[in-house]
C-alpha cells in the first residue's frame, strides 16, 4: 500500500473512532463526585444534582439513570432545569416520568432552565402547557423554586434558591448584559447566616451570581461545551459562544463554590465528544 493510501486509511479510521465515541457519549453517562465543605454545614450530606436531561432516556423508563441515583442514597435531589425540550413537537412526558421516579428516592427541589421558562412566559407559542407540567410536578410532591427560596429543616440552616434570569439573557453568539439589579429584584438578598445554595441555570452570568453571595452555585445549560479539550475545557456551548469560562467543572472562588454540570442530554445539535453526560453527586460536610 502506498504512503498516501496509509494516510487515508488512518484518517478514515480516526473519523470512524470519533463518531463511535460521540455515539457512545450520547447514550451513556457517568457519575461525577465533588466534595463541598463549609463551617455553616452540620454533619454529612449527600446531594444529587441533575441538569439538562432534555427528555433523554437511559434504558426503559430511564431505569439506568434512576438506579444510579438510588445507589447514592441522597438526602435530596436538586434539578437545575431543562429536564424537557421546550419546542413544539416534543412532549414533557419523558421528563415527568423521570421526576416521578426521583421523588420516590429523596425530596426533589426543581429550578427552571430556559426551556421551562420560555414555555411559562410565552404559552401561546408552544403546543405543550407549562402550567399543566407544573401542576403535575407539584402533585408529585416536587418543590418548585421559581424565583423562590426554601429553608431546609435540619440541624444546619440550608437555604435553597432557584433563580430565573430574564429570558432575553439566553442569547446566541454573544453574552447580553444582565439588567442591573435583576437578581435581587427576583430573589431578594441572600441570608448571610445560612448555607446559601443558588440554582442558576445559565453559567454565563457567574460573576453576577458570585456577587449576589451564594455559598454554592449550581448551573448547567452549556452541555459541557459539547466538545472538551483536556486542560482547556468546553469548546462551544449551545449558545455558540466559544470557550465559555464555566461549562462543566467545580471551582472555588474565595469561600464560594461553583459547580457546573455537563448535563445529561442534548437538543437540536446532538454532539458530545470527550464530554460525557453526568450525574453530579455532592458530598457536603463541615470543614
Amino acid at each position: 500500500m502506498s504512503t498516501t493510501g496509509i494516510i487515508i486509511g488512518i484518517l478514515v479510521a480516526a473519523v470512524l473512532l470519533v463518531f463511535a465515541e460521540m455515539y457512545r457519549e450520547l447514550h451513556t453517562f457517568r457519575v461525577t463526585r465533588y466534595q463541598v465543605a463549609s463551617p455553616k454545614l452540620a454533619g454529612k450530606k449527600t446531594w444529587v444534582f441533575l441538569s439538562d436531561l432534555h427528555n433523554q432516556v437511559y434504558g426503559v423508563n430511564n431505569c439506568r439513570l434512576i438506579d444510579a441515583v438510588k445507589k447514592e442514597s441522597p438526602n435530596l435531589i436538586l434539578i437545575g432545569g431543562d429536564m424537557l425540550v421546550g419546542k413544539n413537537g416534543h412532549s414533557y412526558e419523558p421528563a415527568l416520568s423521570c421526576v416521578k421516579e426521583l421523588v420516590k428516592i429523596a425530596p426533589v427541589y426543581y429550578a427552571n432552565g430556559n426551556h421551562e421558562e420560555r414555555m411559562k412566559l410565552k404559552p401561546q407559542k408552544y403546543d405543550q402547557s407549562y402550567a399543566l407540567y407544573r401542576e403535575k410536578l407539584l402533585n408529585l410532591g416536587v418543590h418548585l423554586l421559581e424565583n423562590e427560596s426554601i429553608v431546609l429543616s435540619d440541624e444546619s440552616k440550608v437555604r435553597l434558591t432557584g433563580l430565573e434570569i430574564p429570558l432575553e439573557c439566553y442569547t446566541h453568539l454573544k453574552r447580553r448584559e444582565m439588567p442591573e439589579g435583576a437578581i435581587k429584584e427576583r430573589i431578594g438578598n441572600r441570608d448571610p447566616e445560612a448555607f446559601q445554595v443558588l440554582l442558576a441555570h445559565n453559567p454565563s452570568y457567574m460573576k453576577e451570581y458570585l456577587a449576589w453571595g451564594a455559598d454554592l452555585i449550581l448551573s448547567g445549560h452549556l452541555h459541557g461545551g459539547m466538545v472538551r479539550i483536556p486542560g482547556i475545557g468546553g469548546v462551544i456551548g449551545p449558545d455558540f459562544v466559544l470557550f465559555p469560562k464555566y461549562s462543566g467543572e467545580m471551582r472555588r472562588v474565595g469561600d464560594q463554590t461553583v459547580i457546573v454540570s455537563k448535563g445529561l442530554g442534548t437538543h437540536t445539535i446532538h454532539i458530545r465528544l470527550f464530554n460525557p453526560a453526568e450525574v453530579v453527586v455532592l458530598s457536603l460536610n463541615n470543614c
